[in-house]
C-alpha cells in the first residue's frame, strides 16, 4: 500500500504544483457560505488520497473532515492548539483572523506512524516541492505532519491519531501559524512560509 502511494504521489507531482498555485488563489476570490468548498474537498483528497465522509464541529467551532469519525480528544486538541496560536497572535498585536469558526481542518490517513527514530510520528506524505533533492526528499514525496490547503476559508490538513494528542495540538498551531501571519504580517509570512530555506516552529513565542 505505501509503494503504491508512493507511485501515485511520483506521478501527480508535476500536476500539483501548479494546481497548489492556482488552487489557493482561487479560494481567496470565492467561498461558500453554506457547507465546505467543493474544490477545497477535491484538493485535501488528491493531497491525501482518501475522502472525508464525516463531518463535525469541535467545541468552539472549528470545522472538521475526517476520514473515520474522529475522537474528541482529536476535537479538543485542534481547539487547544488554535487556542494557544491565538494567544501568542494577539500579545504580537495580531487582530485578523483570530475566530475558530475561521479554520477547517481535514485529518487524513497517516501514511506512516512512525519517524526515522522510531518515535510516534503520523505523517502524511505530501509531494516534495520546493523540497525535491534534499534532505527530507523521500523520493518525490516528503513526510509531513500538516500542510496548508488554502487560504479562505483557511485550511489545513493533519494525519489520524491515536494518542499523544498534545502533538496534534501543536500541528494545529504551527499550521495555524502560517495562516495567521498570511492576513496579519504578510511580510513574515513570505519570510516562514517555505521551510526548505531554513527555520521551523514556533515561528511566534
Amino acid at each position: 500500500m505505501a509503494d503504491l502511494r508512493r507511485a501515485q504521489l511520483k506521478l501527480i507531482f508535476p500536476a500539483l504544483t501548479l494546481i497548489c498555485f492556482f488552487a489557493l488563489t482561487e479560494f481567496v476570490q470565492s467561498t461558500h457560505a453554506q457547507g465546505v468548498d467543493p474544490r477545497l474537498t477535491a484538493r485535501a483528497q488528491q493531497i491525501s488520497g482518501d475522502s472525508f465522509p464525516f463531518q463535525t464541529r469541535t467545541t468552539h467551532g472549528v470545522r472538521v473532515l475526517a476520514r473515520t469519525r474522529p475522537r474528541m480528544e482529536t476535537l479538543r486538541a485542534i481547539d487547544d492548539g488554535l487556542t494557544e496560536l491565538f494567544n501568542v497572535a494577539r500579545r504580537h498585536g495580531y487582530n485578523s483572523h483570530l475566530n475558530y469558526s475561521d479554520y477547517t481542518v481535514f485529518i487524513a490517513r497517516a501514511d506512516r506512524l512512525r519517524d526515522s527514530q522510531g518515535n510516534y510520528s503520523p505523517d502524511v506524505a505530501v509531494p516534495a516541492g520546493q523540497y525535491a533533492g534534499g534532505y527530507y526528499d523521500q523520493g518525490g514525496f516528503i513526510y509531513a505532519a500538516g500542510m496548508v490547503l488554502a487560504f479562505n476559508p483557511s485550511a489545513f490538513v493533519i494525519a489520524e491519531h491515536d494518542r499523544d494528542f498534545e502533538r496534534v495540538a501543536n500541528v494545529v498551531r504551527y499550521e495555524g501559524e502560517h495562516l495567521v501571519l498570511y492576513y496579519n504580517d504578510r511580510a513574515l509570512f513570505q519570510k516562514t512560509m517555505d521551510h526548505s530555506r531554513g527555520g521551523g516552529h514556533p515561528i511566534l513565542q
